[in-house]
């Protein structure tokens, strides 16, 4: 299988080219279809059943889904990607370009280079054999950088997957720092709130009268401060992303810009902001919003606030079933002479969709390539992660597609 993989190195270059040159920014719907064409023609030949399914009901492109059926009885393997990126055709970053060993392009790392990992593991074992008994199935989503929703539609086949699954594998970015290459067994959450806050407005001369009370920029400072206080936990974060106040204020139709209107001789009635949530695991998540529901309901004198929470992405907690595949993975690195991959910091990983499926099936986040700048332009991706991290994850699912369910 290694020695496959470094026979196919420069293709694998070739295919990550095309895969990148194609925009698929999540909205741009026949750009995700194209890539997941694309992939369907790398995968079919490899044994798989490939099928698309469309995701018109949550406004996205769709997801490819394909299954390869080995031995029964055997570990089933759940393979999962995305085929979008954050950047639009609106964007001026479009294009592949290689330096030596790096190359710069949108998606590069995040993850088209993920994507090119799955292939080549799996073409290794294809060549050698070891992946005919395999059952595995792969899910690519089209819209992990801009979730449709409701989510619980636009997750559905990936979380049937992980029900039917004994170990699921990420090819989200690995990542690679103080000259280690790390083990993710563990993903924050991400989740919206939004808070609103009225008050009694008048002059600005009878601000804190009883009469009149304390105006809304107050109190959604009061809230807002209050978070920072109170909040704080091991891997917990609360951003407030977009805050305004005034007269009168109001977000946009995506909720992505405010405005609000007033004058300095005005108390304000209104004020909002907006932001995220991160956690290490769902019960953490609740207990966040808890405190958050408790803060905003003591209210400063004549005003009125409520905050609202967003459905997101969940936790993937770090479990000692998950150690247990990172100890499997290791095992292929010391048979491969590379070091030992150490338990990366939780806080050092965004969400990703493996979390939908973490409450159902163990697994590994961050097997795919290795880069920089995700999701700003300059993206580039390690070329010579690609080869590396195939040797590793075909070693690793033919070991596993091994073992009994």
């Amino acid at each position: 299988m290694t020695a496959t993989v470094d026979a196919n190195t420069d293709a694998s270059y070739v295919l990550l080219q095309r895969l990148v040159d194609v925009n698929s920014g999540t909205m741009n719907l026949e750009g995700v279809r194209e890539v997941g064409r694309m992939m369907k023609a790398e995968l079919e030949p490899l044994g798989f059943e490939v099928r698309w399914v469309n995701q018109d009901a949550v406004g996205r492109a769709g997801h490819l889904i394909a299954e390869h059926k080995g031995k029964k009885g055997a570990k089933r393997l759940l393979l999962i990607g995305h085929m979008d990126t954050v950047f639009e055709p609106s964007s001026p970053f479009q294009k592949f370009k290689r330096e030596g060993d790096w190359a710069e392009g949108p998606g590069t790392s995040d993850m088209k280079g993920g994507l090119v990992v799955m292939v080549e593991a799996l073409r290794a074992m294809k060549a050698a054999g070891a992946l005919k008994d395999a059952n595995i199935v792969i899910v690519l989503t089209g819209d992990e950088e801009r979730s449709g929703t409701p989510l619980a539609t636009a997750r559905a086949d990936l979380i049937a997957a992980g029900k039917a699954s004994d170990v699921a594998l990420e090819y989200e970015a690995l990542v690679r720092s103080e000259g280690k290459d790390w083990g993710s067994i563990a993903r924050r959450s991400s989740s919206d709130w939004t808070l609103k806050v009225s008050a009694k407005s008048g002059h600005s001369s009878g601000i804190f009268k009883p009469e009149v009370g304390d105006g809304a920029i107050y109190e959604m400072a009061r809230i807002l401060s209050d978070f920072r206080k109170e909040l704080p936990e091991p891997y917990l974060t609360y951003n407030v992303g977009v805050a305004a106040g005034g007269a009168s204020a109001a977000f946009n139709a995506d909720e992505t810009a405010v405005t609000a209107t007033g004058k300095d001789n005005i108390i304000p009635a209104a004020a909002i902001a907006r932001g995220d949530l991160r956690t290490l695991t769902d019960e953490q998540t609740e207990r966040a919003r808890a405190k958050m529901r408790e803060i905003v309901k003591h209210h400063l004198p004549g005003t009125e606030a409520e905050i609202t929470f967003e459905e997101g992405y969940p936790a993937m907690a770090p479990t000692d079933a998950n150690r247990a595949v990172l100890a499997e993975l290791n095992g292929v690195n010391r048979d491969l002479g590379l070091p030992e991959m150490p338990e990366l910091d939780p806080s050092k990983r965004g969400a990703g969709d493996i979390s939908h499926v973490a409450p159902f099936v163990p697994g590994l986040a961050g097997v795919g390539a290795a880069g920089t700048g995700a999701h700003a332009p300059g993206e580039r991706v390690d070329l010579t992660s690609l080869p590396l991290q195939a040797k590793r994850m075909a070693v690793l699912m033919y070991r596993l597609s091994q073992e009994k369910r």
